[in-house]
């Protein structure tokens, strides 16, 4: 029994002089605090009456000299999903979603088009309006971006207001007008268009000429001074 006692106190002594540092022991090294890179500051969104925000347009004469289409590079697949910008606003606006193939074809589905109050079935019949018209966006400001600005304005799917499927009737019929001379159809969309309008031009700090002014103001005396909101694009 005293030998038993003896070897396990021996056993124990052995272990702890294993676990027992064999000298003083250094200090763990401290890791250096790695740098958190600078939080991108994004644009605040705006909220304004819509008249207040009528006020708030630049206003200056409009040119279309040196004006291409081809000059904003459009329909671009900038999160490379397969799906180009077409596709997304006909998925994201779809109210029956279509059937989506390869390459991103859409088939079947149903949309509506609020410049004239009209039900689409199938893509085929409908256009996707740049709701200031890419011409007009060059007369009022865009003529002096860079490409990569116009490319983000002509495929801009950070907001609803900007890119719209509508009837190919009603896209053709505006073409390129601005409101001077072309308004919605739809009795009903009206006052949704004088907002989208003027939020897509304070969102890309386009101007607006007097006769474009005018117009907006004749047709915001007829709506209700709603507030409309828009972020500056980046």
């Amino acid at each position: 029994m005293q030998k038993t006692t003896h070897a396990l106190a021996a056993l124990a002594l052995s272990a702890a002089a294993l676990l027992a540092p064999a000298g003083p022991t250094a200090a763990a090294p401290v890791a250096e605090p790695v740098p958190v890179a600078d939080a991108v500051t994004m644009p605040a969104p705006e909220t304004l009456p819509v008249r207040t925000a009528i006020e708030r347009l630049p206003v200056a004469a409009e040119s279309r000299e040196g004006y291409d289409r081809d000059l904003f590079r459009h329909w671009v697949d900038a999160d490379r999903d397969g799906c180009h910008t077409r596709s997304e606003v006909l998925l994201a606006e779809a109210v029956g979603a279509p059937e989506v193939g390869s390459g991103c074809r859409l088939t079947g589905g149903r949309w509506y088009s609020y410049y004239d109050d009209a039900y689409v079935d199938g893509p085929r019949g409908l256009d996707i309006d740049h709701l200031v018209p890419l011409a007009e966006s060059w007369d009022s400001g865009a003529s002096n971006w860079d490409a990569k600005r116009r490319e983000a304005y002509a495929n801009d799917l950070d907001t609803d207001a900007s890119l719209i499927a509508v009837t190919a009737r009603s896209n053709r019929s505006k073409s390129d007008q601005d409101p001077a001379t072309w308004w919605v159809p739809a009795e009903g969309a009206s006052c949704r268009y004088l907002g989208e309008w003027v939020a897509t031009k304070l969102r890309w700090d386009l101007r607006v000429d007097d006769a474009e002014l005018a117009a907006l103001k004749e047709r915001a005396a007829d709506c209700p001074n709603d507030p409309i909101s828009f972020e500056k694009a980046g």
